[in-house]
């Protein structure tokens, strides 16, 4: 059977009557998660909502007043999903979720375009494809794509776009011997009715059950996304097509123009600096002022902020490096020093720590020394005697809710959370004294 959908893919209301409707539980996804859903499946004399197949994912809209939540196909007829019974023979009003729909539309028909030309341009056959929420992909049969095919398949795919190319539906036979000149990865087992053909003109012809624009004008745009390796030796081209055009456009602006703010105040940092030690406040507004990153500086912008932040990062764990040393050092130089050397620092790392312990004789000396957020996850390391670190372990994991390993007499690891590190660093001194007495 062939649709009120498949006939008229522009029709956004329709009239009709309930067949029948049966109870029915069905796996359902909201929000990424597959929920059993109890609720109704009605048969419609006719639907203006695609059932999903081919590719193409099913329709939304409403019944009445009713929500249809899912359409499937079962042989010749449309199964609607709705959460609550309508009366078998009523007549019905259908309103088409147009939105989801066109946006439908526009994928499926770009797919045929991109697959048609992709072929005639390159020889590459199209597998399989994807109409994903966000974009869709095709699986080209080629181990990859040049940049510059690409690029030359995206100018000939929206040339044929600007050229407004007609697209229309055939209806044949099964048996009509045009069947078999028309491309197509075969037909279904279950196929009820004629074989629907899409046709855009001077371009491809071939077999389909979903829904397709009019004309290619109605797509708007095709933009290429990259690409992306595939199964076996396949390769997979990432596009959008119409609206996902527009809103990708949209989207990028956005961030475009929240990166200029930002890569802004940052320069604005540095001139801060400079303009301080200029004589009058004119003349630093002006200075301030002059400098600006606009979006076509970004890459150089990025790429200079990177080389800052690591050169930065280099002279921080240079610094942190003899911090550690002189918190040894200072530590070795007390004469009231004891045998015991305990340490927090909020920023610090696994070779801080190491450090620490490195410059002080831990064979005499009980070192625990923690880095991170104190109320917090971190780092602990805990140096000392052999014997007596080994009795210690246990609490030491139990305290910070840690994990860690023992070796050449330290034993350290990862502390789960350091809001206890008081508690334990009291046990430890009482623990060390009482060996003492």
């Amino acid at each position: 059977m062939t649709f009120q959908c498949q006939r008229d893919c522009y029709m956004t209301e329709f009239v009709t009557s309930v067949v029948s409707c049966c109870p029915a539980d069905v796996q359902h996804e909201v929000n990424g998660k597959k929920e059993t859903i109890q609720g109704f499946h009605v048969k419609l004399q006719d639907t203006i909502l695609f059932p999903e197949g081919g590719g193409q994912p099913d329709d939304r809209g409403l019944i009445g007043d009713v929500e249809v939540l899912r359409v499937t196909r079962q042989g010749p007829d449309a199964l609607h999903l709705v959460a609550s019974a309508l009366q078998e023979g009523q007549e019905v009003q259908v309103k088409l979720d147009w939105g989801r729909r066109f946006d439908h539309m526009q994928q499926h028909s770009a797919q045929h375009l991109v697959t048609a030309l992709a072929e005639s341009m390159f020889g590459f056959k199209t597998t399989s494809w994807e109409l994903g929420r966000q974009r869709s992909s095709i699986e080209l049969d080629t181990p990859c794509m040049k940049a510059a095919q690409i690029k030359d398949l995206e100018e000939a795919v929206n040339e044929k776009i600007r050229a407004h190319v007609p697209v229309s539906v055939q209806l044949l036979s099964p048996d009509d011997p045009a069947v078999e000149t028309v491309r197509s990865r075969g037909l279904p087992e279950d196929l009820a009715g004629p074989v629907r053909v899409v046709d855009i003109e001077g371009v491809d012809t071939n077999m389909c059950c979903g829904t397709h624009v009019a004309n290619l004008s109605h797509l708007q745009a095709i933009k290429f996304l990259g690409t992306e390796k595939g199964k076996k030796n396949k390769t997979n081209l990432r596009f959008l097509a119409g609206n996902r055009v527009l809103q990708y456009a949209e989207r990028s602006y956005a961030a475009e123009r929240s990166l200029v703010t930002l890569l802004k105040s940052v320069q604005s940092l540095k001139e801060l600096k400079v303009c301080s030690r200029l004589a009058t406040p004119q003349v630093k507004t002006r200075r301030c002022l002059s400098c600006r990153t606009g979006a076509e500086q970004h890459v150089d912008a990025v790429d200079k902020l990177q080389k800052s932040a690591k050169l930065l990062h280099k002279t921080n764990l240079s610094l942190l490096r003899d911090v550690a040393v002189l918190v040894a050092h200072n530590f070795n130089q007390d004469p009231l020093r004891g045998n015991f050397f305990s340490l927090h620092k909020k920023d610090g790392d696994n070779e801080f720590m190491n450090i620490v312990a490195n410059e002080i004789n831990t064979e005499e000396t009980l070192v625990f020394l923690t880095v991170g957020d104190e109320k917090g996850s971190g780092l602990f390391l805990l140096a000392g005697p052999a014997g007596p670190l080994a009795e210690l372990e246990p609490r030491v994991l139990e305290s910070l809710q840690g994990k860690g390993a023992a070796k050449n007499g330290r034993f350290q690891g990862k502390a789960g959370s350091l809001s206890r590190r008081a508690e334990l660093e009291a046990f430890l001194r009482q623990r060390l004294a009482a060996e003492q007495q």
